[in-house]
């Protein structure tokens, strides 16, 4: 029993059992990691837009979306392809899943951009109403209420949370920082700068809240004018990305058998790896270009 390849093979797979549990604990540690980042990044962008779900939820819709995407994949791909090979139909459909894993995320970010630009457009009538009760012998938070019962959604919803934190006895400097982290817009910056600066020296806060205003104003136009500038820029950056896909779906119309043998082939689904990350990699430069900050 005890021949001399015995003792060589039973030290190999000790060392390849001990390999495993190494990889499995090392897997398990990053995964438990890269959780706990998401959660907590998934529930930063929900706190930003104001949604009220856990945000173990995203995590799941992240690894559904995925999941699904993988499976439309080789559905499609088993009813388009004469010879569907397992060997390459596969990595093609863990690539989709890792492309689409991250659509949830994509979309708060596009949620919370959105809300941030139309906070920005309604922060000018929103200082308008400010300064306007201030010269009506207003305080301060009597103007900021004001504001926060107006109809104008985000910016009255997130002046009502700055009246709660000063209810509870919030400092309004503090309050103003916090709602200033919570939206990130430079131009809501200028307004706390200002605010804090006239209380701390005793400035008159009407005219520098008008003159503050005024820039928001100036910058919105300059910022659209950009935008329309750009606009080329974009759809072309749109229509460079979808362009191959387009070719392909037109060439597997146009000659089926040769778009068959083309995805059946070791080269073929290289080649549409390599095209996926050069046309991601190619709209992302174009749409970085053309993103100018005023």
């Amino acid at each position: 029993m005890l021949t001399g390849s015995f003792w060589p093979a039973l030290f190999a797979f000790t060392a390849v059992t001990l390999a495993m549990f190494v990889l499995i604990d090392f897997g398990t540690y990053v995964a438990a990691r890269y959780r706990e980042r998401y959660l907590e990044e998934a529930k930063t962008e929900l706190d930003d837009v104001l949604i009220q779900m856990p945000a173990g939820r995203i995590l799941d819709l992240s690894v559904a979306s995925s999941a699904l995407g993988g499976i439309i994949t080789i559905i499609v791909m088993v009813l388009q392809l004469d010879s569907f090979s397992w060997r390459w139909g596969l990595p093609v459909a863990l690539l989709v899943a890792l492309i689409v894993f991250p659509a949830p995320r994509v979309g708060l970010k596009y949620i919370r951009k959105r809300r941030l630009n139309k906070f920005n457009l309604q922060l000018e009538d929103a200082l308008g109403m400010m300064s306007g009760a201030l010269k009506a012998g207003f305080s301060i938070n009597q103007a900021l209420e004001e504001v926060a019962d107006c109809d104008l959604h985000p910016v009255s919803v997130e002046f009502r949370l700055l009246l709660q934190e000063l209810r509870l006895g919030v400092p309004l400097e503090q309050a103003l920082d916090n709602m200033s982290r919570r939206l990130n817009s430079d131009d809501f910056d200028l307004v706390v700068t200002a605010i804090v600066t006239a209380r701390q020296t005793g400035g008159e806060l009407t005219g520098t809240l008008e003159r503050v205003a005024m820039l928001i104003r100036e910058r919105v136009r300059i910022n659209q004018k950009v935008m329309a500038l750009t606009a080329m820029g974009r759809l072309q950056a749109t229509m460079i990305g979808a362009m191959p896909f387009v070719l392909m779906v037109g060439l597997n119309y146009v000659s089926p058998d040769m778009m068959s043998l083309f995805m059946s082939s070791a080269a073929g689904i290289i080649a549409i790896i390599v095209v996926v990350i050069l046309v991601i990699c190619g709209f992302l430069a174009i749409r970085k270009i053309t993103n100018i900050e005023v």
